[in-house]
């Protein structure tokens, strides 16, 4: 079997950069990587928001073999993550493996041939043995649906578009949403608007950040021991896997958490009006909880404003409550997150018997075995697939654990025939979700919110309903047993 590369990868985000970093330190030199922008860094290229920061710390926010002693803050910005990332690539002379400008719109899996047929925009035709799919599933930003949107004849754009040429000094700005964009614009830009309105449609929990600048002892402490560096990652590793428990079920750290929490809200906010706005009534961690220092005590600023009422309608320079008042801005930004629950989208995935990927999810909900491979479409691995999202600890941890899964799938197809390919059995994938749907019974994501963790037909195809350590120990060994092998 002849083809262009052994392996694909799709995005060149921090999924694709560790699929390739894991490819070419085991020695396997085919590979290219497809990248639709024309620099890398996925969500950290894509959002450049005032304010944009990781709510995980630095020195675990790093692919675990490329620690890095030059963080200058705790909590990293999205410039420093940015440049860290293109550091990786250029340590590793990853950047003549990637294709920039280069959209993949269709995949057909060619099962006579066992190979995969990627289509660019420009239609031009690569072919792959096996395929990692970077993408992830934050980068489809998410308008709501309100009467006269497309009437507003001012400023207007999502947080992940942000318009930088936009002089913000002295505006009326408006922002929709509060939730972990906005929590980190409104503090931004706070000081220099004429006034900011921020529209709230729920409360959100935050807690405490607790950034700070890294010193110049530090690193050259972290330089030159690089071990100390990594014990200080495996504490704070243990500490957010303690916090985790306030998501799954155990009561005595979610009480500890959410008096924190509200006793935070209370020292904060001095208005008893405006903090009884700012309290949530749900559960905290049902919803996402995000991280901030500034945030609360913005709202005590004279020319910071919440409202609480829903939006009716946006005429040409106003927003409209449905309680009647009006609220004249410059500008609308649109903190309104991303649709990562579902996928709507007009690429095409085609895998055994012409099925298509994204038309099933569509219909029946996303789907996967273990986060990272789907029946019907074999040697294909989503990195960030269905239920794979935290809420308390590193996302790369989560790449990394997948990788260790897909290259033991890898080195056993290596020794079959070149045509051959590994099918997760549909019966295996479905247990396994059942199973996830079982687990998420005992935890705070089903104690009645509304978040968008959750589909159209009720499930959570989001997140991971127990600790990454379990996620760690799930894909630790690649289950054969699972899939069926194929020749032709």
């Amino acid at each position: 079997m002849q083809t262009d590369y052994q392996f694909a990868i799709i995005g060149a985000g921090f999924a694709g950069i560790i699929a390739a970093l894991r490819l070419k330190n085991s020695g396997r030199d085919s590979f290219i990587i497809f990248e639709g922008s024309t620099e890398i860094g996925g969500t950290w290229r894509d959002n450049h928001y005032p304010g944009c920061a990781c709510d995980v710390p630095s020195v675990v926010y790093s692919i675990a073999n490329e620690p890095n002693p030059n963080w200058t803050e705790f909590f990293p910005a999205q410039a420093e993550i940015l440049a860290y990332m293109k550091s990786v690539v250029s340590k590793h002379d990853l950047a003549q493996k990637i294709q920039f400008e280069t959209y993949i719109r269709e995949m057909e899996f060619v099962e006579e041939k066992g190979y995969w047929k990627l289509t660019d925009k420009n239609g031009k035709i690569t072919t792959a043995r096996m395929v990692f799919s970077g993408a992830g599933p934050l980068n489809r930003p998410q308008l709501p649906s309100i009467k006269g949107i497309e009437n507003f004849k001012g400023k207007n754009f999502h947080s992940s578009e942000w318009q930088h040429d936009y002089e913000l000094k002295g505006k009326k700005v408006a922002i929709i949403g509060t939730g972990a964009s906005s929590v980190q614009i409104v503090p931004t830009i706070a000081h220099e608007v004429s006034e900011l309105i921020v529209f709230q449609r729920t409360a959100a929990w935050i807690a405490s950040r607790g950034n700070r600048k890294i010193s110049n002892i530090e690193k050259t402490i972290f330089r030159n021991f690089p071990f100390l560096q990594q014990i200080i990652r495996e504490i704070i590793f243990i500490l957010m896997e303690i916090r985790g428990r306030l998501f799954t079920g155990n009561k005595f750290v979610h009480g500890a958490f959410t008096r924190m929490f509200l006793k935070k809200l209370a020292k904060e906010v001095h208005n008893p009006e405006i903090r009884q706005k700012l309290t949530p009534n749900y559960k905290a961690g049902c919803k996402r909880i995000l991280n901030s220092d500034d945030y609360l005590p913005t709202f005590n600023r004279e020319n910071v404003h919440l409202v609480t009422e829903n939006i009716s309608e946006i005429t040409e320079n106003e927003i409209i409550t449905n309680e009647g008042e009006k609220y004249k801005v410059d500008c609308i930004v649109w903190a309104t997150g991303f649709d990562a629950a579902q996928i709507r989208t007009q690429n095409k995935i085609f895998g055994l018997n012409k099925r298509e990927l994204f038309s099933e999810w569509l219909q029946n909900g996303m789907e996967a075995h273990k986060g990272t491979t789907i029946s019907g479409f074999p040697n294909l691995f989503f990195i960030l697939g269905p239920n794979t999202g935290l809420r308390h600890s590193s996302m790369l941890h989560i790449m990394e654990s997948q990788l260790n899964y897909a290259m033991q799938m890898i080195q056993k197809l290596e020794k079959k025939a070149e045509n051959a390919f590994f099918n997760v059995k549909a019966q295996a994938q479905k247990a396994y979700n059942v199973h996830l749907q079982e687990l998420f019974k005992t935890t705070v994501w089903v104690s009645g919110c509304k978040s968008w963790y959750i589909d159209d037909g009720g499930r959570n195809t989001v997140l991971y309903p127990r600790l990454s350590v379990h996620f760690r120990k799930t894909t630790k060994h690649f289950d054969e047993e699972n899939y069926e092998l194929r020749n032709n």
